[in-house]
Order: C-alpha cells, then sequence, then structure tokens
C-alpha cells in the first residue's frame, strides 16, 4: 500500500512513519522541515510544503491509497482550514480512505450526549480553541463522501506502543485518563485494515 501521512514529524506522526514502513508499505510524506524525520528520511518520499496550500496536499495525496494524517492545530486554524483541501485532494486522486488523530475533546459527553466533551465539565482543558479547530475538521469530513475515521485519544503522553488500549465509538472509554503516543499511532494504522470506525469518531484511552 502506497500512504500518504501528514504530520509526520509529529509526536504521534512518527510512530506512524516507523509502524508504516515496517509493515512495507510505500510511504510519502509532506513536511515543512524533512529534518525532523531524523533517520526516518531514507525511508520515505519527502515532500516540503505547508499542509495550507491546496498545490502541495494534491502533490502529496497522488498516487496513494489512503491518507493517514496526524496535523495538529497551532491556534491559526490550520485543521479547519486544511481539511476542505484536503478533501478535495483525494478527491481528485480518487482516494477515499482518510484516517486522522483527533481530540477526545470532540466526543460526546457521557454526561450528557448532546455536548462535546470540550463543551462539558469532563474536559479539563481552560482553552477551547483547539478543540474548536478539530471540530471545525470532523464536520467538514461528516458532510464529505470520504471514508474517514478520527481517532480521538484522551491527553497524550510520550511512549511507545504496548498495544494495549480500549476503544469507543463517539465516546471515551469511562475513567480514561492517558494514552501513549505509540499506542494512539498503532490503533490508528491499524484502522488501515479495518471498518470498525468508518464515518466515525474513536475514543482511545488506556
Amino acid at each position: 500500500m502506497k500512504l500518504c501521512i501528514l504530520g509526520a514529524t509529529g509526536r504521534t506522526g512518527l510512530h506512524l512513519v516507523r509502524l508504516a514502513l515496517a509493515g512495507g508499505h510505500d510511504v510519502k510524506t509532506l513536511v515543512r522541515d524533512a529534518a525532523k524525520l531524523g533517520d526516518l528520511q531514507g525511508g520515505v518520499y519527502i515532500l516540503e510544503g505547508n499542509a495550507r496550500e491546496a498545490g502541495d496536499l494534491s502533490a502529496a495525496v497522488s498516487g496513494c491509497n489512503a491518507v493517514i494524517s496526524a496535523l495538529g492545530t497551532d491556534g491559526n486554524g490550520t485543521l479547519s482550514c486544511s481539511t476542505p483541501l484536503l478533501m478535495e485532494a483525494m478527491k481528485q486522486a480518487g482516494v477515499s480512505r482518510l484516517i486522522t488523530i483527533g481530540t477526545a475533546g470532540i466526543l460526546q459527553a457521557r454526561s450528557n450526549p448532546a455536548l462535546y466533551r470540550f463543551q462539558s465539565g469532563e474536559s479539563r482543558r481552560k482553552s477551547t480553541a483547539a478543540a474548536e479547530d478539530h471540530l471545525q475538521a470532523y464536520l467538514q469530513l461528516e458532510q464529505s463522501d470520504l471514508d474517514w475515521t478520527i481517532v480521538c485519544p484522551t491527553h497524550l503522553i510520550d511512549g511507545e506502543a504496548a498495544g494495549q488500549y480500549r476503544t469507543e465509538k463517539d465516546m471515551l472509554p469511562e475513567d480514561g485518563l492517558a494514552i501513549t503516543t505509540g499506542d494512539t499511532a498503532l490503533f490508528a494504522y491499524r484502522q488501515l485494515f479495518s471498518d470498525a470506525y468508518s464515518r466515525s469518531r474513536a475514543g482511545l484511552a488506556n
């Protein structure tokens, strides 16, 4: 399989690249600074560019079978800006499968399912800016024809994959407090071969 991985130089993105290479896949990345890929540079096809640019995204997606995005939000609306551009690039390239890393804040609140977690007392974050950006991306994907999955981890901590995690559709597993970047990447990678969370959000916790 030929995979496009966005956000490949981030905490979770680097794990995703390693998993994809270990799985024998061809990997194409769109990054702003190739040096941040470190020792992975020799194993992937690298495009230097910006996920907010339609042309860069089109070049990244072209020829791929699926896209995994670990793009984060930077306070400047990166996700809500790049998502429609990515959707169009995938449509033009004939690519339908998209797996993205979101946030538990956009899951439904268990205490009040009419609310998102970031709108309820379940969220501990004082700022809602990141969750709001992720929410806009989710709502945009909902209106698309793509076969998307949004992986929504709770508090992310650095760590390797142990393969031990709990998941729940559209909600965070009860008493979920943290999850490693490695396990988040592992679960996201496994969704390439599963339709269990097709067109839905997957709450993820240890």
